[in-house]
């Protein structure tokens, strides 16, 4: 069975690639190990953040931009509701990196965003009490991503567009050929594929499967966790509250209002365990600091939350200096990797899907991916 493009790892990034090459008219086909949207990798949870003013470097800026003008036009083509625009309030030192770069983004790439004194915050949001040390810079046109509500419309609309998603085929075996000749896949279930090119996003299972391309990529699955709280009044629901990001230096947490009356949510952003993606993870409350460290902040920064109502586990799959992997196999360029994207990635999903469809149709793309480059491993 041979296909003009085959995407391995159907989850966030992988689904956004099938749906640009089946709106180019490609024969794709997406391989999926479960059933996307599912919890057996790292979008499922909700909730992610989006934000644009971006700490965690201004290089991301544009590609968070483009994003959110893909979002756009994935929620005008389907019914599901997939953003919610509550803002985003960053919280730092103002001599902090994170804080400086959120302002230095903003400035640059002409972002609304109000930063706030301590006193104005906790006047504008009773449901937090920050210390007179730490600022908060507000971006009213950021938001929230409904993550599983992202992925079925993006599997609704790709499939609508003529690809085709095998569910539960996990790849055990990719064999590239010299000179961009087609690449063999095999799966677990004995199937066999043929394509002239491939894009490999398999999340947590990336370094496992791209040693068969003869690539080392320094990526480590780590255990993280969430939980819910109860929530029932307005100071923390989606009309009144918005998500959040706190850089504390030692420590960085985030965090979602209460949508649809789930309860507030919030994780810590910072740490975790590395864990064997095929293996079990440890259920939420079972590893000393799981519940302590959350139950910590809510004491510190938004004291009237109430009592947990939940927990989760999901997993990041870290690089090293915690920015992304979104290139061409240095020797078989009919192979793109999009990997490592350390917890902060999902905004991006819809970017990252067009980018990798672009180098594997093109061999470029317009927004520039250098920071994500295989070469600085080497």
């Amino acid at each position: 069975m041979h296909y003009q493009h085959i995407v391995i790892g159907a989850g966030s990034m992988g689904m956004a690639a099938g749906y640009f090459l089946a709106n180019q008219g490609k024969e794709v086909l997406m391989l999926d190990a479960f059933n996307p949207p599912h919890e057996q990798g790292s979008h499922h949870g909700g909730t992610r953040l989006i934000r644009y003013a971006y700490g965690e470097g201004v290089e991301y800026v544009p590609f968070a931009i483009r994003a959110s003008e893909l979002w756009q036009t994935l929620q005008a083509e389907t019914p599901r509701e997939i953003f919610k625009q509550t803002g985003v309030l960053n919280v730092g030192r103002s001599d902090g990196v994170f804080v400086r770069n959120v302002c230095e983004s903003a400035k640059t790439f002409e972002l609304p965003l109000a930063v706030l004194t301590a006193a104005e915050v906790n006047e504008k949001w009773p449901g937090l009490t920050l210390p007179a040390d730490l600022l908060g810079c507000f971006e009213p046109t950021s938001g929230i991503l409904l993550v599983e509500e992202c992925i079925a419309a993006y599997r609704e609309a790709a499939l609508k567009a003529g690809a085709e998603l095998r569910l539960n085929s996990r790849v055990i075996r990719i064999n590239p050929q010299q000179g961009n000749e087609p690449v063999t896949i095999e799966t677990a279930d004995g199937a066999v594929f043929t394509a002239d090119a491939v894009i490999v996003s398999v999340g947590a299972w990336a370094g496992e499967l791209l040693q068969q391309l003869d690539l080392k990529l320094p990526v480590t699955p780590i255990r993280k966790t969430f939980a819910w709280y109860e929530a029932t009044n307005d100071l923390y629901d989606e009309q009144s509250f918005p998500g959040f990001a706190f850089d504390l230096g030692d420590s960085a947490y985030y965090g979602f209002p209460s949508v649809a009356g789930a309860g507030l949510k919030l994780g810590r952003h910072d740490g975790g365990l590395p864990i064997n993606p095929d293996e079990p993870k440890q259920a939420f409350g079972t590893v000393k600091g799981d519940e302590e460290e959350l139950t910590e902040f809510l004491r510190r920064f938004m004291p009237q939350v109430g009592a947990l109502k939940e927990g989760k586990t999901c997993m990041y799959t870290m690089t090293p200096d915690e920015d992304f992997v979104i290139d061409l196999h240095p020797t078989y360029r009919n192979i793109a990797i999009a990997a490592g994207f350390s917890g902060h990635g999902f905004k991006f999903a819809s970017a990252v899907g067009e980018i990798v469809s672009d180098l594997v149709t093109r061999g470029e793309t317009t927004l520039d991916i250098s920071p994500f480059s295989l070469d600085r491993f080497q």
